[in-house]
This record gives structure tokens, C-alpha cells and sequence, in this order.
């Protein structure tokens, strides 16, 4: 007996019987959708995460002055040590090899904007014209904030798409007054809504779809401040394609650096998104190997299913195989026999399975709003694993079914 041939049995059998059939594949498709599902999910989440940390850029080291603490914790701080400011900015870029920008940025407490007799909420961010080479945004009218702006201080601001149709409806927003706080300021700039906010590896990272962007040195002039706060929230450095160390390694260079220029207060704190990146991969790859061994177990169910209904099938059709091995039919045509009808029921299972897989990806973005995957390599291992299953399952039946004597299996009743 051929393949072919074993393929029509096969098919023929499983007709004569589609209950049995059915809930014997039921296993093997509950696990292949498990398999799909469970990857599509770490697919997804690796995704957003890499979307995450690419708004950090994964060249740069964000030194961030530390803030969460208590006001008696900070006054103390502040008695020894002035905070993050221009000062080490300055030093980062003369004292560390490989850098190529060194941005400060200064967030201001988040205030009520208004334009007319409209307001809305927004989070006030000074930066430098050097922001856009740092970060990932998107421009939609008008322009980013200049060397000039930057250097005399000038009240203009770049705002983002939520904001500005908070503010301004359908209505034109470049070169309208918006007032923040005390500071009155003119819109030359807005942006995309860009990604959205999430965080990554306990690193949050907002969405600028709020955010109204004004030169740091604006912000720092013009806008409030409370004294035991740091002059500058953050220093972004970004290191050049050609860096002669890494950002990790630079890290700990502008640590030291950090370390004496502050007196060795304990202020700051570095992000390297460098090792985030790395970090998030670890996770994800920890994740997709446990969530594959759970999701593996279903297919192992399914072949110890796909196993006992085998044996079933040898042994109630013992007489049809020793009328077959009467007529000239060989052992290994009645394992090809089984062990493709076996194979068959894996099949089938994995193909329906890759459906329910897929629907239940679909159906966790559409509920849970999870960014979902499907990937091709999860499609073809699911699957895969789940026709090996079969076949090793269908082994031994097939192999007790082609040892059988065809004497007593004409005898059989």
C-alpha cells in the first residue's frame, strides 16, 4: 500500500466514523490554538515594548534627578547638592568619550492651558532644539522649537493633536495664544499623537498627545518652580554611531562623573535603554518558553488522546488486518496504514487549530486592547509539534497492529 492509498483509507475511515474523529482532533486543535494564542500574546507584547523603548532611543542614557521623595528627604539633599543642572550638562559632553548630544529637560507640573475661554489639561515639558534628534515624534504642522528660541527664551510652544483640538476644535492652532499658568505663549508646532503611553520594564513612557513643548530655558525662567526641586528633570545623552564604548558602559562614566560634581548625594538616576531592550528580550523569551511549555501540555493531552483511539481502532478492526496480511499485505503496509491515519487526525487537528488560535488572538486585542502577533514561525511550530505528536502517538498502535499473527487475527471476533 501506497501513501496515496493510505491517505484514502485514512479519509474513509475517519468519515464512517466523524463523532470519533472529531473529538479525538479536539485535543490537538485546543492545543495548537493555545500554542498560537500564548505567542501571538508575547509576540505582541515584545512588540510594544521595542515601540517603548525606541521612544527612549537606544543610543541614548537618561540621567533623571530623583523626585519621589519626601520634602524633608530633598531639603536635605538640596543642602549638599544644587540637583541636575546645566553644569552637568556641560561636563557629560566634555568629560565622555563617543557623545554626540547632550539635551536637558525640564518637566513642569501639569497645569490647566487655555485658549480663550476653552482649557484643557496638559503636561508642560521644557526641551531643547536638540529634542527631535533624541527622541521619536512626529510633526504635523508647523515646526520644533530652534536655537533661537532656545537661547533667547522665547515664549512659543509646540503642543500636542489631543490638545490642540481640546483648544482649538478643527480650527488653525499655528500662531494662537494659548495661556499656561501666569506665561502666555504662541504656537509655532504640533504634534502626532506618537506611541502610546506604557512602560517597559517598570520605565514609564508617556504619549505626547497632551504635552505642550516650550524651550527649556522658558520653562526655567518663566515657569514656577518649587526651590527643593532639581533646576533640570532629565539630561538626555545620546552617543555617536561610531562611540568608542557602549551606552551601558557610558553609563557608568557619567555615574562617577555624577558622583563627584554632586558630592556624592545619591540624586540622580540613570536609564539605559540599551539594557532595557535587553532586559525586555530576556522576559519576553522567559515568557514565551513558559507559556509554550503550559500550551505544549494540551498538545501532549491530545496525543495521548490521539493514542488510546488508535489502540481502539487496532483492536476492533483485528480481523479486517488479518484478512488484509492473508491476501499478501505486508507489516509495514499495515504501519504505513495506521500511522498515516494517525498522522491524518494530527493534521486535521493542527489546521483547525491554527483557526482557533488565530480567533482567540483576535479576540484577546479586540477585548483586552493587548497588542496580539501572529507569526508565521508560531504557526508552523504549533502546527509542527502537533503532527509529531500525532505520529509518535500513532507509533505504537500502528506497530502492535503490524505484529499482530493473521492466523489469530482471522479468528478474532
Amino acid at each position: 500500500m501506497n501513501v496515496l492509498e493510505a491517505l484514502l483509507s485514512a479519509a474513509t475511515h475517519l468519515a464512517g466514523h466523524k463523532l470519533r474523529a472529531f473529538l479525538t482532533t479536539l485535543g490537538v486543535v485546543f492545543g495548537v490554538g493555545a500554542v498560537i494564542s500564548m505567542l501571538s500574546i508575547g509576540a505582541g507584547a515584545e512588540q510594544q515594548a521595542l515601540e517603548l523603548i525606541e521612544q527612549l532611543g537606544t543610543r541614548n542614557v537618561i540621567v533623571r534627578a530623583k523626585a519621589d521623595l519626601p520634602d524633608d528627604q530633598l531639603q536635605e539633599m538640596r543642602e549638599r547638592s544644587a540637583g541636575l543642572t546645566m553644569r552637568d550638562r556641560d561636563a557629560i559632553l566634555e568629560a565622555v568619550p563617543g557623545v554626540e548630544l547632550v539635551a536637558p529637560r525640564v518637566e513642569v507640573r501639569s497645569w490647566r492651558v487655555g485658549a480663550g475661554r476653552v482649557e484643557g489639561d496638559a503636561e508642560i515639558v521644557g526641551v531643547s532644539e536638540a529634542h527631535p534628534e533624541l527622541v521619536k515624534i512626529d510633526l504635523l504642522e508647523g515646526r520644533f522649537l530652534d536655537g533661537h528660541d532656545v537661547r533667547y527664551h522665547a515664549q512659543v510652544c509646540v503642543i500636542g493633536d489631543t490638545l490642540r483640538r481640546e483648544l482649538f476644535g478643527y480650527e488653525p492652532a499655528i500662531g494662537q495664544l494659548i495661556k499656561a499658568n501666569d506665561v502666555w505663549l504662541e504656537v509655532i508646532g504640533v504634534l502626532g499623537g506618537g506611541a502610546d503611553s506604557g512602560s517597559v520594564e517598570g520605565v514609564s513612557v508617556g504619549s505626547v498627545a497632551r504635552t505642550l513643548y516650550v524651550p527649556v530655558t522658558t520653562a526655567l525662567r518663566k515657569f514656577d518652580r518649587r526651590p527643593i526641586e532639581s533646576p533640570l528633570s532629565e539630561i538626555v545623552v545620546q552617543l555617536g554611531e561610531d562611540s568608542p564604548i557602549t551606552s551601558q558602559a557610558a553609563a557608568r562614566v557619567i555615574g562617577g562623573l555624577l558622583d563627584q560634581l554632586h558630592g556624592g548625594v545619591d540624586d540622580t538616576e540613570m536609564i539605559v535603554p540599551e539594557a532595557l531592550l535587553e532586559q525586555s528580550r530576556q522576559t519576553q523569551r522567559l515568557f514565551n518558553l513558559v507559556m509554550g511549555a503550559i500550551a505544549g501540555i494540551s498538545l501532549l493531552v491530545g496525543g495521548i488522546g490521539i493514542m488510546n483511539i488508535m489502540l481502539a481502532t487496532v483492536l476492533e478492526r483485528t480481523r479486517e488486518i488479518g484478512v488484509r496480511r492473508a491476501v499478501g499485505a505486508r507489516k509495514k503496509d499495515i504501519l504505513v496504514q495506521f500511522l498515516v491515519e494517525s498522522f491524518s487526525i494530527s493534521a486535521l487537528g493542527g489546521l483547525l487549530g491554527v483557526v482557533v488560535g488565530v480567533g482567540i488572538a483576535r479576540a484577546i486585542a479586540a477585548a483586552a486592547g493587548w497588542p496580539t502577533v501572529v507569526t508565521g514561525i508560531s504557526v508552523i511550530l504549533a502546527v509542527g509539534v502537533a503532527v509529531a505528536v500525532g505520529l509518535g502517538a500513532g507509533l505504537y498502535p500502528a506497530r502492535r497492529a503490524a505484529e499482530l499473527d493473521p492466523i489469530d487475527s482471522l479468528r478474532w471476533e
